[in-house]
């Protein structure tokens, strides 16, 4: 990312991100909310792209871009109405949603600094170290099942998952 138009890009799609960002959240219309998390997740993929993985990007697409969002749109069909609006959020609930939001965001930032990574090494540690990491260190703590390895915590999100998706259809049956 040396050249002027790569810049260039990646503050375009930083500020796209941020924005879709905020309307996923703000937006009255659940369908919206999908909407501009799917602009978000394509931010997403320039932003691996620009990086060089290829490989990365084209998962990001086709997994996240495309097949979560089907299952999402898909659970919010079977659930609401599409022209449905929610209502209005009171002051009470939004300062409660601003500090469960703050605290899940100091405890996201301590994890992401400081719980071991690769080979019991922090993030600071690693940042730090000489020796960089390479996508194969990245992909082997992912689907690797040792110590500080994260195929296990994986596989419990997609059964959580999997179980949201069913509970959604149960749901909507029974309505």
């Amino acid at each position: 990312m040396d050249s002027v138009g790569n810049i260039i890009v990646y503050f375009v799609v930083a500020i796209a991100i941020v924005f879709f960002s905020f309307k996923a959240v703000t937006t009255r219309k659940i369908l919206r909310a999908a909407t501009y998390l799917l602009f978000v997740l394509l931010g997403t993929a320039v932003f691996y792209f620009q990086l060089g993985y290829q490989f990365l990007g084209g998962v990001q697409i086709a997994v996240y871009a495309g097949g979560i969002m089907v299952l999402f749109v898909f659970a919010i069909l079977l659930t609401h109405k599409p022209n449905e609006q929610s209502g209005v959020i009171d002051a009470h609930r939004k300062t409660l949603g601003l500090v469960v939001a703050a605290g899940g965001s100091i405890v996201l930032l301590f994890a992401i600094f400081f719980m071991p990574l690769i080979d019991g090494a922090s993030l600071l540690d690693c940042l730090s170290a000489s020796e960089p990491i390479t996508m194969h260190d990245i992909g082997k703590a992912f689907t690797g099942s040792d110590r500080f390895q994260y195929l296990l915590p994986f596989e419990a999100i997609s059964v959580l998952l999997l179980a949201c998706i069913i509970g959604g259809v149960t749901v909507a049956r029974k309505s």
